[in-house]
C-alpha cells in the first residue's frame, strides 16, 4: 500500500512529515506508507489538492508520462474509462496545465473515475462543479504543448513509488493510496 497526502483546501499540519515504512510481506518493497507529504525525484513535496466535485474516487489505473504536453492525455481521455483512474506524471511542472474543464468533462462523460496529476490543472472554478475526481499539485492558466511527447501505460514514478497500469488507486481528501494489482508470486 502506498499513501500520499492531499491538501484539500488547506496544507497539512507541520507535524505531518514524510515517513515511510516497509513490510516484509509478500508485497516486498512495493508496500510503503507515506504521511501527508514525501519528496519526489524532482525535489518537490507531493501535496495534492482536490479540484473536482468528487472528493473520493478509486479504480484501476492507467498512466501517462508527459512534460508540459497533454496530447497523449487528451488521446487517452477519448477512450472509454470503465471506472479507471489516470495517473499523470507531469514532472511536477506548474508552468502549464495538463487538464482543463473540457478534458475533465470528456473524462466524466465516458466513465473515467478520476485523475491524479503530478502537475497543474486549469479552469479551477469549472472543475469544482464537475462530478469527477481531480487531484493535482496546483493550477496554472496556461495551456500545455500539443506535440504528443511522452508515453501511455508505462510505469511512472514519483514520491519513491512506481505506479503501474492495473494497480488500484484510492483517493480522497486525506490522500492517495496505491495497491498493487496482484500480490507477487511467492
Amino acid at each position: 500500500m502506498i499513501r500520499f497526502g492531499c491538501t484539500g483546501t488547506s496544507p497539512p499540519p507541520p507535524a505531518a512529515r514524510a515517513r515511510a515504512t516497509t513490510s516484509g510481506s509478500a508485497w516486498g518493497d512495493r508496500r510503503a506508507t507515506f504521511s501527508s507529504s514525501t519528496r519526489t525525484a524532482y525535489g518537490s513535496v507531493v501535496r495534492f489538492t482536490s479540484y473536482g466535485a468528487v472528493r473520493s474516487f478509486s479504480g484501476p489505473i492507467r498512466t501517462v508520462s508527459c512534460h508540459e504536453d497533454n496530447a497523449l492525455l487528451y488521446a487517452l481521455l477519448r477512450e472509454p474509462g470503465d471506472g479507471h483512474v489516470v495517473v499523470v506524471d507531469g514532472r511536477a511542472s506548474l508552468r502549464a496545465a495538463l487538464l482543463g474543464d473540457r478534458m475533465a468533462k470528456r473524462a466524466l462523460d465516458i466513465g473515467w473515475a478520476g485523475l491524479v496529476i503530478l502537475g497543474a490543472v486549469r479552469d479551477v472554478a469549472a472543475l469544482a462543479g464537475m462530478s469527477v475526481g481531480v487531484q493535482a499539485l496546483g493550477a496554472d492558466p496556461r495551456k500545455s504543448g500539443k506535440a504528443g511527447q511522452g508515453a501511455v501505460d508505462v510505469p511512472v514514478s514519483f514520491g519513491g513509488v512506481t505506479f503501474t497500469a492495473g494497480d488500484i488507486l484510492l483517493a480522497d481528501e486525506d490522500g492517495v493510496v496505491l495497491l498493487p494489482a496482484a500480490a507477487p508470486a511467492s
